[in-house]
């Protein structure tokens, strides 16, 4: 690599200054005594885009057009845009697009897609299509390329509906490139998870002649998956497995993604058999699951308890010549050390070390403490020194080997669940002492009511003998 020349290196050094405003910046250009070129400008953009702000290169960009005015080519301008694209500033793109068509330069169609792309993302893809639309005031010719930009620039965002407006509009222009159109407008509705539109994009793929490839069915599958995780959980497998029967049809076979989307899926509803059977499957049918598939079924057997069969899982995996990356130990670790698990975890971690895969500093960082605040401080001593031999770098402090320092979790689940218990069973009694106290009550009413009843009878037939006596008297006298 060339040496950077000493007026790039006066430049950059100016604009990517920290100290002082914007104004501060134009002054000390104004200093500059070396010879500007089109090139220059360029390489200062490159070389500062990382450091300095976007206003900062903006401001530069303007005081080279008024030093340089048409010595600036259409490529520079194209590629100020690019950059202030990537960085997402929509104020510098819309200032150098002003200046564009004010000094009647061409855009470039790369420039175009990137601008299209960056106002998707901000949120505005009336803006995008607006510039679409007036793509001749910027002397860039509506052709295929600019038609499969926007088109993947709305898509990717969900805007699949507009996208589609836009290639009814523009149909003679899109000759040979409708299966890279065709794959966007079914990415769009996928990331809407619209699975009836997904499902007429590929009928209509068909009905033209192009057959959907393996990236067009595995976008329909996740789709479905998703919708059926969310709306119909039990309808995950038999849908999943009928599109793998549609896809067998036209001679397309599913391969380790496609099993993996539906692995994924079962996973976050715990569905423990059925992940197993379709990794079963994929063995019998020809497709050999990848380290995705295996880390996938042995996550939800640890999330499920099932520590021992997700301990053979990853036997089983490493027995293939499987060889996963970090991240897989880390959380599936990071798994079994939530569970209370860290004996579990210590093999697991067994097996990463036999693998010679290196980045064991995280998991000593959480082995350790586990271990320590558990109340085994020979172990977490013993992975201390393991890791210090090694020269592993540790973030947790060796205070924790300090039994007078560190305190022991004690687990109080099962205390709690028994004063929870005895808790309960006091509640149950209370409720039938205040049973039993109504029981008596009311039997104590029912007598009382009962007792009173009697008594108006015997009343009764008192009054009854005594008129009858009185009736007697007066009949003798």
């Amino acid at each position: 690599m060339l040496p950077a020349s000493p007026e790039l290196q006066e430049l950059c050094t100016i604009v990517s200054r920290a100290i002082g405003g914007l104004d501060d910046l134009e002054l000390s250009l104004n200093k500059f005594t070396g010879s500007l070129t089109s090139s220059l400008v360029t390489q200062v953009i490159d070389s500062c885009k990382s450091e300095a702000p976007t206003r900062r290169l903006l401001r530069f960009f303007s005081w080279c057009h008024k030093n340089l005015d048409y010595g600036l080519k259409d490529k520079d301008y194209n590629y100020g845009i690019r950059v202030f694209a990537e960085k997402k500033d929509h104020t510098a793109m819309h200032i150098l697009l002003s200046d564009l068509v004010k000094t009647g330069r061409a855009m470039e169609a790369q420039t175009f897609g990137l601008v299209a792309q960056a106002l998707v993302k901000l949120g505005r893809e009336d803006e995008a299509l607006g510039l679409f639309k007036n793509l001749s005031t910027y002397k860039c010719p509506q052709d295929g390329h600019t038609v499969t930009s926007i088109v993947n620039a709305l898509c990717s965002r969900g805007h699949a509906k507009r996208a589609e407006g836009v290639v009814w509009h523009h149909r003679d222009k899109i000759a040979g490139i409708e299966p890279c159109i065709y794959k966007s407008l079914l990415y769009g509705w996928s990331v809407q998870e619209n699975v009836k539109e997904e499902r007429r994009i590929i009928k209509e793929m068909k009905s033209a002649g192009i057959m959907p490839d393996l990236f067009c069915y595995n976008t329909f599958l996740r789709s479905l998956c998703m919708k059926n995780l969310k709306c119909n959980p039990s309808g995950l497998v038999p849908e999943a497995l009928n599109v793998m029967i549609e896809m067998k049809t036209y001679r397309i076979f599913p391969n380790s993604i496609s099993y993996n989307i539906l692995l994924s899926c079962l996973g976050r509803t715990r569905r423990v058999k059925e992940s197993c059977n379709i990794l079963e499957t994929m063995k019998k049918t020809g497709c050999s699951p990848d380290w995705v598939s295996y880390y996938l079924v042995a996550r939800v057997l640890y999330l499920s308890g099932r520590f021992g069969k997700g301990n053979k899982m990853v036997d089983e995996m490493l027995a293939e010549g499987l060889q996963p990356n970090c991240k897989f130990y880390y959380d599936l670790i990071g798994i079994l050390v939530g569970n209370e698990r860290p004996y579990y975890a210590l093999e697991l971690f067994e097996r990463m070390k036999a693998s010679s895969l290196g980045g064991y500093g995280p998991v000593y960082d959480v082995l350790i403490p586990k271990f320590c605040r558990g109340g085994d401080f020979e172990k977490g001593r013993e992975l201390w020194d393991e890791a210090m031999a090694m020269g592993v770098t540790l973030r947790c402090s060796s205070d924790l080997l300090d039994p007078s320092i560190t305190e022991v979790f004690k687990p109080t689940r099962n205390e709690e669940k028994l004063s929870l218990i005895d808790c309960a069973k006091a509640k149950d009694q209370e409720k039938v002492k205040k049973k039993m106290g109504k029981t008596k009550k009311t039997k104590k009413k029912m007598t009382e009511r009962k007792v009173k009843k009697k008594m108006t009878k015997r009343e009764v037939k008192k009054k009854i003998k005594k008129v009858k006596k009185e009736k007697k008297k007066s009949a003798a006298t």
